[in-house]
């Protein structure tokens, strides 16, 4: 399936600073990044940009005149993309102009990488990690050695292979209506039995915010109402576990343990006021190219008096995230461990309203401190 736009060619500069005809341009599913392929017929090369424009990554993918024996200084001077040399590439021999409109783009699930497949056949790779700014290139078919322009895409052919693949079913499922129904019942069933029937439910929460054309992960928002033994509602996200959260590979060696999330609140409120602060913070990891995990202060994006979760007489101005709510004052915590998506277990992050002063206190301290603290002060987990 194509999840992907069609640019239209225009001119812009290079990641390293010389004018180039973009020859194909793709934003991402989530609409938070953009791929685009430039050449000036002597190179083509690639590029990774965020939302404001600014190159995230990047990687030479080809020669178009023969491979010189020592570095292109020249091209690099003049702020173009250089020609690698003849030590760097397959062969020194020029190669013919890349069928780009061919080309098939695979985004990663994430949404912060992306692979170009020729045939079938990977022709480069710009993954997550790749940081212009700290020499880490994108993956290159055509390149042999390591330079601050590209890394040999067969060194971790077997892992990109791997991640194109599950990538591509990742992508067939958001197409299929099944699917998701099929994951729906089953985070619905895991609710049904850590938290009791069901009530309201909100289709689709957040999709207002992302702007534009993005495709953004389909999020629904279940209620399960106090019933004996609970005093209070829980309000839980259906759907953000369903893909990987981005940018954690910069972090965490192993990604599984902190890939996917659903967030809950507990609360006396109203469950349609609490349930305003959703639509803000469903699509965040993804709109935002980041990660939730434990500990994570978030500040509310709007004006404090407009905080779902605030009252009068508390300003709250952001959330605190804790996937051991214990830490604080209130009753037993139901337990929601247990369920798994895409063969990642699956966390969840309870939100913690905090003030902006909380905010800032656990910017400079740090979240443990700030935990401590709101203990110390008998603040409850279960929002009232």
């Amino acid at each position: 399936m194509s999840v992907l736009r069609r640019g239209s060619a225009s001119a812009r500069r290079t990641a390293t600073g010389g004018a180039a005809a973009t020859v194909r341009s793709e934003i991402n599913p989530y609409g938070s990044r953009r791929l685009v392929i430039e050449s000036d017929g002597t190179v083509t090369s690639a590029s990774l940009l965020d939302a404001r424009e600014r190159v995230i990554g990047a990687v030479w993918v080809a020669n178009h005149e023969p491979a010189p024996d020592q570095p292109d200084q020249e091209r690099l001077a003049a702020g173009a993309a250089p020609l690698l040399p003849a030590a760097h590439v397959r062969s020194p021999e020029p190669s013919p102009p890349l069928p780009v409109a061919d080309l098939d783009i695979v985004w990663f699930e994430e949404g912060d990488g992306v692979a170009a497949l020729d045939d079938g056949e990977p022709l480069f790779v710009i993954p997550g990690w790749s940081d212009m700014g700290r020499g880490i290139p994108g993956y290159s078919r055509d390149a042999t050695a390591q330079s601050p322009f590209a890394f040999p895409l067969d060194d971790e052919r077997d892992a990109f292979d791997a991640r194109v693949e599950r990538a591509r079913r990742h992508w067939a499922d958001v197409a299929s209506e099944e699917a998701f129904a099929e994951y729906q019942q089953s985070v619905l069933g895991h609710l049904l039995q850590r938290l009791g029937p069901g009530g309201h439910y909100w289709h689709d929460v957040g999709r207002g915010l992302t702007g534009g054309t993005a495709t953004a992960p389909t999020v629904g928002l279940s209620e399960r109402p106090p019933q004996d033994g609970r005093d209070f509602a829980v309000l839980s996200t259906v759907g953000m576990s369903r893909q990987r959260m981005p940018t954690i590979e910069l972090y965490e060696d192993d990604v599984t343990p902190h890939a996917r999330i659903e967030l809950a609140v507990a609360t006396r409120l109203p469950s349609k006021r609490a349930g305003a602060v959703f639509p803000w913070l469903a699509q965040y990891p993804w709109r935002s190219v980041t990660w939730f995990a434990p500990g994570d202060v978030v500040k509310w994006y709007h004006d404090a008096g407009t905080f779902p979760l605030g009252g009068d007489d508390a300003a709250f101005e952001g959330v605190l995230l804790l996937d051991d709510p214990s830490r604080l004052a209130g009753p037993v915590p139901p337990g929601l461990t247990g369920f798994t998506a895409g063969g990642d277990p699956v966390r969840w992050l309870w939100l913690i309203p905090i003030t902006g002063e909380e905010h800032r206190y656990a910017k400079n301290e740090g979240s443990d401190a700030l935990v401590r603290r709101l203990a110390q002060q008998g603040r409850s987990w279960v929002v009232s």
